[in-house]
């Protein structure tokens, strides 16, 4: 046997050659080995294998020195390749994986952490040209919270995906002008707000990491800040949308001929952070400064108007507002309470119950699976116990509704269990939204925006288990209903007596596109406009602000009111007759503006501003689009994203010969036409005059959106003559003559009013 430490040369028959140690019939130690095809490693060996520090040369000239394990480049290493790149970093199994910094051939760097040979997690990247980008990535592409740095000044704070501007953030220009916004796919798409140079803004001391973005601005950003910086890829609390969020927006008049030419200006820049947004807005509503607020529609901008604000008294009226709302909430009843401990609280009760209830066989729900006696309670001791884990949060008991119950529903409703859980209980966690409903209820979301959890009163909760059984049946019956989707109810309580009750329901507006508008119909006029002084980027908008009718498919149109018929029928039988539709509309960019957008290709070049003077102008209207297409359903070409479509047929559309249809949207994808899920119409709205003249033709602006419908508010019982002689008090109505055990006029007059909205074509 050969010693650890003699050496000698080996020749195999297929041309290699190893000169060094051996330890028997292996390579052992320090040692040479020239392959026949000239590659070339010198350095560390175990049992046969490059183990320890060596260096490799392959035949194309690229070169790598550093740490091997088992014959792969494992640890820390430089690779100098063949065209001038060089990374120095950290391995794993031939792929950089760690920390590590690549200088391209066209001299860009990147510095930061990789994944499986790919960009991946916090980085900085520097081009040639000086541009910078410092955030997050993903499997490569700037993916999540970032700041791009321009040469000319310009900087973007925001987030992004696959690469382009998605989400909130903020564009500061290089003269000293700020936009503060939304981005769909790397366009302006929403509500925002624009500060010309010498107004005031938002202290950049309000947004995360601001030490680390003032070392972007200055550009003494090192490799130790990089790593130090935390950046949390947290989806912007704008894009949550649910039932209580929405943009702001105002009605866009156009009018004929005029050209709508736009003075641009090339100096941009952005920065927002989750969850400060709106805080952000606010302090600049607090002192004196001109502002622009802005709707852009897929890079088009469709409105502005200037805002003077001077002084602090409508900010201090606000927050008075603010302060008296919370009174009102359930937030006073945690007291003490951090939100912290009721998400986890919440996370550790649905991961125990679903996942003991999931392995049990499917069978058809009992009369048993309904009342006290068909509710899981366990307590959940800090310590853990035989049947808990131990946790880090407090002690509390927990108790599941109707289990098997809801557990059918979610298999009705194609949820699998283990996504299910995934999504409220995974390591993302959930988003306590930061506005109370105008119930008090607190409001979380899911990490993936698929599911709302909402706090519930104990009146709402016997409403929902009272009801649950015929809500049971009709959805199990009825597939393309529009009611509010229930997966879960449960309960928290702690020693000190206090209980906290959740209902874990659908998100309607977990969508591929962006809701810009938002509309809680309830077919009344009473009470039913919304202050233009409360309006905000949160505001859901009320009937009387509703300015569109929308023409829809013939079948379509039927199909939707059928349902929404059938739906308040079944409401009214369990006494609940204050109900609302919940509507989301999608704009599409008109066709003649498409020329006016911001394009993909542009998204690492400096945005452009508009001067205060190249605002559209009210003197134009815009020519009917055509954004908007439907075609025969294909199932192998629609998108199978999850959202809100996860149940319920495909429809049949009168114009493509009564076939079931998707809806094709030029630049975006093909989506699946479901019962108010991605429904197309054109949205109509006449343009009132000013004096004008009668015989003049009306004037309309056409738009082509795409419409998300639910029927929510359905967990208020009322006395139904009660209710009846409120509802009809202004309209003359005898509450007398209406006999509670006849159908309320409530139904009727709610879906007679969605017929004059929805029209047919």
């Amino acid at each position: 046997m050969e010693s650890s430490g003699s050496s000698r040369e080996s020749k195999f028959s297929n041309g290699d050659v190893y000169y060094g140690n051996f330890k028997e019939t292996l390579p052992q130690g320090n040692g040479k080995y020239t392959w026949s095809d000239g590659k070339i490693y010198e350095g560390d060996w175990e049992e046969g294998k490059m183990t320890g520090k060596g260096k490799v040369l392959w035949p194309s000239g690229t070169t790598y020195e550093g740490d091997f394990s088992g014959g792969y480049l494992h640890g820390f290493g430089t690779l100098t390749s063949l065209d001038g790149s060089v990374y120095r970093g950290s391995w794993k199994l031939n792929l950089q994986h760690g920390f590590g910094e690549k200088q391209y051939q066209n001299s860009d760097v990147y510095e930061g952490t990789w994944k499986e040979g790919k960009q991946e997690g916090s980085g900085k990247y520097v081009w040639s040209n000086g541009n910078m980008y410092i955030g997050t990535w993903k499997a490569g592409i700037m993916c999540g919270r970032g700041v791009m740095k321009w040469s000319t000044g310009d900087l973007f704070d925001g987030f992004w995906l696959n690469g382009l501007r998605h989400g909130s953030g903020f564009y500061r220009f290089a003269d000293g002008g700020y936009y503060y916004g939304i981005w769909t796919k790397g366009i302006k798409d929403g509500w925002g707000k624009f500060y010309p140079e010498g107004n005031n803004r938002p202290s950049l001391a309000k947004w995360n990491n601001s030490e680390l973005l003032n070392e972007i601005v200055d550009g003494s950003v090192s490799v130790s800040s990089l790593k130090k910086a935390e950046f949390k890829v947290i989806k912007p609390s704008l894009k949550r949308s649910v039932s209580i969020i929405a943009l702001n927006g105002f009605t866009k008049v156009r009018k004929p001929h005029k050209s709508v030419l736009v003075k641009k200006n090339q100096n941009p820049s952005h920065s927002v952070t989750d969850g400060t947004f709106e805080e952000v807005q606010n302090e600049v509503q607090q002192s004196d400064s001109q502002v622009y607020e802005r709707e852009y529609m897929q890079g088009v901008l469709i409105k502005e108007r200037i805002i003077n604000h001077t002084g602090r008294s409508k900010s201090i009226k606000q927050r008075g507002k603010t302060k008296e709302a919370r009174k009102k909430s359930l937030v006073s009843t945690y007291a003490g309470l951090k939100s912290y401990y009721l998400m986890l609280n919440l996370q550790l009760g649905i991961r125990y119950t679903v996942g003991k209830i999931s392995p049990l066989p499917m069978r058809e729900v009992r009369s048993s699976d309904y009342g006290a006696q068909a509710r899981i309670q366990m307590y959940f001791p800090k310590r853990g116990s035989q049947k808990t884990p131990p946790h880090y949060s407090l002690n509390f008991y927990w108790t599941d509704y109707y289990p098997m119950v809801f557990r059918n529903l979610r298999e009705m409703f194609k949820l699998d269990a283990a996504d299910y859980m995934m999504s409220i209980c995974g390591d993302d966690g959930l988003t306590e939204l930061s506005s109370a409903g105008k119930s008090g209820s607190l409001f979380y979301l899911s990490h993936d925006d698929r599911f709302v959890i909402k706090t519930l009163k104990k009146s709402e909760l016997k409403v929902l288990l009272k009801m649950l059984p015929s809500y049971y049946d009709n959805v199990k019956e009825h597939e393309n209903t529009l009611l509010t989707k229930f997966f879960g109810v449960h309960q928290i309580a702690w020693k000190a007596g206090r209980k906290i009750r959740f209902v874990v329901m659908g998100n309607m507006f977990c969508t591929e596109l962006r809701i810009h508008r938002r509309y809680d119909l309830k077919g009344s006029c009473q009470g039913r406009l919304t202050n233009k002084v409360d309006i905000r980027e949160n505001t859901t908008f009320k009937d009387l602000d509703l300015p569109y009718v929308f023409h829809m498919d013939k079948l379509l149109r039927e199909s939707l009111l059928e349902q929404i018929t059938h739906d308040c029928m079944f409401l009214e039988s369990q006494q609940i007759i204050d109900y609302s539709l919940l509507l989301g509309l999608h704009f599409r960019a008109p066709e003649h503006l498409k020329a006016f957008l911001e394009t993909a290709e542009s998204m690492h070049e400096p945005e452009h501003t508009f001067a205060s003077d190249g605002a559209i102008s009210q003197d134009e209207m815009l020519i009917p689009p055509k954004g908007l297409l439907l075609v025969t359903h294909e199932p192998n070409f629609v998108s199978t994203a999850p959202g809100p479509h996860i149940r319920g047929n495909t429809l049949k559309a009168f114009s493509v010969g009564e076939k079931e249809v998707d809806l094709l949207l030029p630049g975006t994808g093909r989506l699946r036409v479901q019962l108010g899920v991605n429904m197309p119409a054109q949205a109509n709205h006449k343009i009132q005059r000013d004096g004008g003249d009668a015989s003049e033709a009306e004037l309309f602006e056409v738009y082509d959106v795409v419409l998300y419908l639910g029927i929510i508010d359905i967990l208020q019982e009322y006395n139904l003559k009660k209710k009846v002689e409120l509802t009809y008090k202004s309209l003359k109505f005898d509450p007398n003559s209406i006999s509670v055990m006849e159908p309320t006029p409530y139904s009727k007059r709610f879906v007679n009013f969605l017929e004059r909205v929805f029209v047919p074509t």
